[in-house]
């Protein structure tokens, strides 16, 4: 941590040049002693990334940042903050810190916090801005994790990791992939805690991790503007049966969908004879779920075909996670192959052809609140002609 980057000099020269292209800037001669400029430079886009996705370290001054990458795979503070509601009890560990933005949400909700980074420089990094940040009851550890976790004599009630998913050559996914591979450490984790929270990627098969993980109580599918950001597993020593579904929207609005996991497979309400009212699109958390004739049933939907994941309703419910159009009117593919001038966003669901590929051969205009919808109902290939309603 080079603490000439505090200077205030320095900071100033950071906020004046928030609209730079940090890029140049490595190219740059040195602005400063002692500072290099790549250094100073990735001092810049982290700051410029922190901007929205982390706005209570961004406003703070004398903020230390990481290299960007480190602000790339944090998480948002709109997760973190929505993660912390799952702690238990007055202590939590968290054993793979980071840049520690989850420690220091965690750190609001418990009494303390256990911050485990094996990164030196990162947790310098991070007890530095714990301090500027004015948060007492956390406490930074530069160690392995799973090591303190082992050897300690500290008694924590919640256990929380967000295993690495890169490998030497790319992401990864699949929990025996990661690093640690959280599936061999199942009993240290059930043995030291009576909460353990798994941080997975979004990528992960709902199948597959209840295969690989136990005593899961809870599985939470959290997005943001219909981008799917994590997959949280929360395991209790003491569950027994089946599991909880949380679908979390963490958008203006936040909204939940809960359900059982074994309540998933509900039978289908096929919609059948004209398509009229409102056209219900899931938003990515729900389809994640696999819960999509629930879906159906739950919000009073019926479903224009078993594989096409869109639902109508004659009804307008505000409680829906997912974005909610007024239908037009609905066209037969044939029959809208012979108009002209066509004009609207274009979603395509259960269609054989790609959206870039109908606005290029139907020369189809974009339009800010109009939305052209190809899809397939149970009486073929459709495209619906809609009005958006309600965004995500």
């Amino acid at each position: 941590m080079n603490k000439k980057i505090l200077f205030p000099e320095v900071q100033t020269y950071l906020d004046a040049h928030l609209q730079a292209d940090a890029a140049k800037v490595a190219l740059a001669k040195p602005a400063f002693d002692g500072i290099g400029s790549s250094e100073l430079a990735g001092q810049l886009s982290s700051k410029q990334k922190a901007q929205h996705k982390l706005p209570t370290w961004f406003t703070k001054p004398n903020i230390y940042y990481p290299p960007p990458l480190s602000i790339e795979q944090t998480s948002s503070e709109v997760t973190a903050s929505y993660k912390s509601t799952l702690a238990i009890g007055p202590n939590l560990i968290d054993l793979t810190a980071g840049f520690g933005v989850d420690s220091y949400f965690f750190a609001q909700k418990v009494k303390k916090v256990v911050s485990c980074e094996i990164n030196p420089a990162l947790a310098v990094i991070s007890a530095y801005n714990a301090k500027v940040l004015h948060v007492t009851n956390l406490v930074v550890e530069p160690v392995n994790g799973l090591d303190f976790l082992q050897d300690t004599n500290q008694v924590f009630q919640t256990i929380y990791i967000d295993p690495a998913r890169r490998s030497s050559s790319n992401k990864v996914f699949k929990l025996k992939d990661c690093t640690p591979d959280v599936t061999q450490y199942l009993d240290l984790f059930l043995t030291k805690a009576e909460r353990t929270i798994i941080k997975t990627a979004p990528l992960l098969d709902l199948t597959a991790g209840l295969s690989a993980l136990r005593q899961v109580s809870e599985i939470h599918i959290v997005s943001v503007k219909n981008e799917c950001k994590e997959l949280l597993w929360v395991l209790d020593r003491s569950h027994t049966g089946t599991p909880k579904v949380i679908c979390a929207t963490l958008n203006q609005e936040k909204k939940r969908f809960t359900f059982q996991y074994d309540e998933q497979q509900a039978s289908p309400n096929l919609a059948t004879g004209p398509i009229a009212g409102f056209l219900y699109e899931p938003d990515v958390a729900l389809l994640k779920s696999g819960a999509f004739n629930l879906i159906g049933e739950t919000f009073k939907l019926r479903k224009l075909h078993p594989q096409s994941q869109l639902y109508c309703s004659g009804q307008v419910n505000s409680s829906f996670l997912g974005r909610i159009f007024e239908i037009e009117s609905v066209l037969q593919f044939n029959e809208f192959k012979k108009g002209k001038n066509w004009l609207g966003n274009v979603i395509v669901r259960n269609f054989p052809e790609q959206a870039q590929q109908l606005v290029k051969k139907y020369q189809i205009r974009p339009s800010h609140d109009n939305f052209l919808i190809f899809t397939q109902t149970v009486d073929g290939y459709v495209v619906i002609k809609t009005k958006i309603l309600q965004y995500y």
